[in-house]
């Protein structure tokens, strides 16, 4: 729909619905989803190009600092949910660094195992304090985010089955479910979704209630969101009235 739209200037709804074989509905849902990441205008029977284009993506540097003190509390928060015998997919991101770091400062845990495509989770868990193995998934590296995609990660990720996974994101939305700005690590958080026997969406209060470009999972597939104090009080009382478990850390 973006490639339309920005070839074309203007798309109208009936366009987009006859070109992707769907409804009006779900081109109106999506075309929502663009123009609330800004990538497109949302006008009265169809949608147009912004002329600045797509919301860069910030490099894992740029986003580390952002929110720093809630990322650290709410990785604190998801590294005490690991216990002695897990198996533990942690995607790349900022706020799932901040699970491997305080991960890796516990001294109790025995005969655990993380799975991750981020390079900094793998460099701070080389010097735990406890019984962690570390299985790196291997692919092609993504140096503005230090992750590794495929072609190698999937075909690791499918022979898989985890106890619990950590996803990082851009957004969590009501509507739109959990989206991210970038396609191949959007692939991979799929497959490690679809390889945890539970999943848990961890997000800085930045990030609740926003859609960005691509869906990731609709909010069924996941069992919690686990995010910060600075969430909007309405945002994560969507959530809740939606059925999901949100757990807001102070």
């Amino acid at each position: 729909m973006l490639e339309m739209i920005t070839d074309r200037q203007f798309v109208r709804v009936a366009e987009l619905s006859d070109a992707f074989g769907i409804s009006d509905v779900t081109v109106r849902a999506d075309l929502d989803a663009l123009d609330h990441s800004q990538v497109v205008r949302r006008v009265r029977g169809g949608a147009m190009a912004r002329s600045r284009g797509i919301r860069p993506e910030r490099s894992f540097e740029e986003s580390l600092t952002a929110q720093a003190a809630e990322k650290k509390l709410i990785g604190e928060s998801a590294a005490a949910l690991v216990t002695s015998g897990m198996s533990v997919i942690i995607d790349v991101g900022t706020t799932t660094a901040a699970i491997g770091q305080a991960l890796g400062a516990r001294t109790d845990l025995e005969q655990v195992t993380v799975i991750t495509n981020g390079l900094k989770v793998a460099l701070d868990l080389e010097t735990s304090h406890s019984d962690i193995t570390v299985i790196v998934t291997g692919g092609t590296l993504r140096r503005l985010q230090h992750s590794l995609v495929d072609p190698m990660a999937t075909l690791l990720l499918e022979r898989l089955h985890a106890d619990l996974a950590f996803i990082g994101c851009n957004g969590v939305d009501v509507i739109h479910g959990v989206t991210n700005l970038n396609l191949p690590e959007t692939e991979i958080k799929r497959r490690m979704i679809a390889a945890a026997e539970r999943t848990i969406v961890v997000a800085d209060g930045s990030k609740i209630g926003q859609a960005h470009l691509i869906r990731v999972a609709d909010l069924s597939e996941i069992a919690s969101v686990l995010t910060g104090p600075s969430a909007s009080a309405g945002s994560v009382a969507e959530l809740r009235r939606a059925g999901i478990d949100v757990i807001q850390v102070e």
